[in-house]
């Protein structure tokens, strides 16, 4: 399980002890902090003393999730907020999905037997919009594009060509691939490389404590400039390997 946090000290509180819960076993739970002020590191070890703790290189959703990748020993791989707002009963869900033949399983709440308690009309609609986008791009048949709680094999890590840990940031702004984008940067990426891709029903809960850092009308643009940018990504690989 890798779980990216910043300031998240008391869903850590809450969600890690269900986590580690969940039967079958999880292997290991990595909470991976980006320079939280609200002591997320000393909450999450005093509630589970077995919890993993790094901290980010850089910043940004996506350097977390890169580094989490990185320090992960276990065979496959689970994306888990920590907000509260996934259900780690739907872990094993997502395992058997992956173990019946997927490489990559994909959360979704607009599947039969998915649902949320926090999205809005705004976000559903852009939220179908860019499912469109991404699927006449991509040929895939996603329901659910801008959804975090995915899992996938770990031996799948060299296919998305994340960017290197221990890059140094650019003096302006992210590294591609650093910030909110990354859930579009997989889904893209997976499907360019052909592989199985599985959807696997999800409820989605409310933020238990703290705002959400979610910004709709800025973060759905920039979704949609990676389906782009992805998509070129895709072309010139397919035309670099004629």
């Amino acid at each position: 399980m890798v779980v990216p946090t910043r300031n998240e000290a008391r869903n850590l509180e809450i969600i890690l002890p269900v986590i580690a819960a969940v039967r079958p076993a999880v292997h290991e739970i990595i909470v991976v902090d980006g320079n939280s002020t609200d002591g997320s590191i000393e909450a999450a070890k005093r509630v589970l003393p077995s919890v993993r703790t790094i901290t980010q290189t850089r910043k940004g959703k996506g350097n977390a999730m890169a580094c989490g990748f990185k320090a992960a020993t276990g065979d496959i791989i689970v994306m888990f907020d920590a907000d509260g707002s996934a259900d780690p009963a739907e872990i094993p869900a997502f395992v058997s999905a992956l173990v019946a033949g997927a490489d990559f399983a994909k959360g979704s709440r607009f599947t039969s037997g998915g649902g949320s308690d926090d999205i809005t009309l705004l976000r559903k609609t852009g939220n179908a919009g860019l499912n469109g986008v991404a699927n006449a791009l991509f040929g895939t048949t996603y329901t659910d594009l801008c959804y975090g709680y995915n899992a996938f094999w770990a031996d799948l890590l060299p296919v998305l060509e994340l960017p290197p840990v221990d890059a140094p940031p650019p003096p302006d702004g992210m590294l591609w691939g650093d910030g909110f984008e990354i859930e579009t940067v997989l889904n893209c990426r997976i499907a360019a490389a052909g592989l199985k891709i599985t959807e696997v029903p999800s409820i989605e809960r409310q933020r238990m404590f703290g705002e959400t850092n979610l910004r709709t009308w800025a973060d759905g643009t920039r979704v949609l400039r990676t389906l782009l940018a992805e998509h070129r990504r895709a072309d010139r690989r397919k035309f670099d390997r004629r």
